[in-house]
């Protein structure tokens, strides 16, 4: 049987740069043995497999694959999806469109909106499904120092330090001091492996993070290692992203209101990523955050499966 893919560039507006990914469109009555071995064949950092929707008053059931294993949510498949399902049901030369979609994914329903302009690439932005949570864990600076090849002095800026976070996938967030001290990093997974807590059965990921960026308008500089996964670093990471909006808020005690941040991440691969988080504070805690980006089409074809 040929099932049709699509490979898309998510989190940029540009070819070549930000997270690729491969949408399979008929994933229909693929076993989980079979995707997760297509994911291994695709080998980049998330696979998504299209699925009629349970509910037919929603766009449709998505599955998300690492080369390692599946994950309940993830923000580039689900960015990236949106925009593909919605571009493969528009004509090409379509002048430009708004439409809300319901996408359903092992962590729930995920309201995405997706807007196409003629001029640019499309945009999709997601309602984060789960709250940002503080998971319980003790840190020792010099050994995350080690496992990234840095000072012990480097691991924090102003009051941040490392802690460990999730909003459906577990993060530990790393503060460097600056952009300097990230670029510098030249991580050990078989050290990462030693320290990292363990959270839903698995180790966790490194998100490493500092105030800044190389774009300018950016207002964090982010790099994501994820070894357990089978990711050596990711370009784009939305679901690091949303864990990161905990920390923001812990950290920097967002006063209430609306509060946008431009996130970069996969500078330092040759594949720079710009990821929009919104969050929106009332009486002292998140009540809604939400992330988009762009993405565009590279490639087309058939599994032949």
């Amino acid at each position: 049987m040929a099932r049709r893919y699509a490979i898309y560039d998510v989190f940029t507006a540009n070819r070549l740069e930000g997270n690729p990914l491969a949408v399979v469109f008929d994933g229909d009555g693929l076993s989980d043995a079979a995707m997760q071995a297509i994911a291994g064949e695709f080998n980049l950092s998330e696979t998504v497999f299209v699925k009629p929707a349970e509910n037919s008053a929603h766009t449709a059931r998505l599955r998300i694959f690492t080369p390692g294993y599946e994950l309940p949510f993830a923000g580039h498949p689900t960015v990236g999806a949106a925009i593909a399902l919605a571009e493969a049901a528009r004509a090409a030369d379509d002048e430009g469109y708004d439409l809300v979609q319901v996408l359903e994914e092992n962590v729930g329903p995920v309201r995405c909106a997706v807007r196409r302009r003629p001029s640019s690439a499309t945009f999709a932005e997601f309602d984060v499904p789960r709250k940002s949570v503080q998971l319980h864990a003790k840190f020792d600076r010099q050994e995350i120092a080690n496992a990234f090849s840095l000072k012990a002095s480097q691991i924090t800026f102003e009051n941040h330090v490392p802690t460990f976070w999730s909003a459906g996938v577990p993060f530990v967030m790393i503060p460097v001091h600056d952009v300097a001290a990230a670029a510098a990093v030249e991580f050990d997974a078989a050290l990462w492996e030693q320290i990292t807590p363990i959270a839903e059965g698995r180790l966790a990921s490194a998100y490493v993070y500092c105030r800044g960026g190389i774009n300018h308008v950016a207002r964090f500089h982010t790099r994501m290692f994820a070894p357990a996964m089978g990711i050596v670093e990711d370009p784009a990471t939305g679901s690091a992203v949303a864990a990161f909006s905990g920390a923001i808020h812990h950290f920097d005690q967002l006063i209430d209101g609306h509060h946008p941040f431009l996130i970069e991440q996969g500078v330092e691969m040759g594949r720079p990523s710009l990821l929009h988080l919104h969050l929106d504070v009332s009486g002292g805690e998140i009540v809604t955050a939400r992330i988009g980006g762009q993405a565009v089409k590279i490639a087309a074809g058939e599994l032949y499966l």
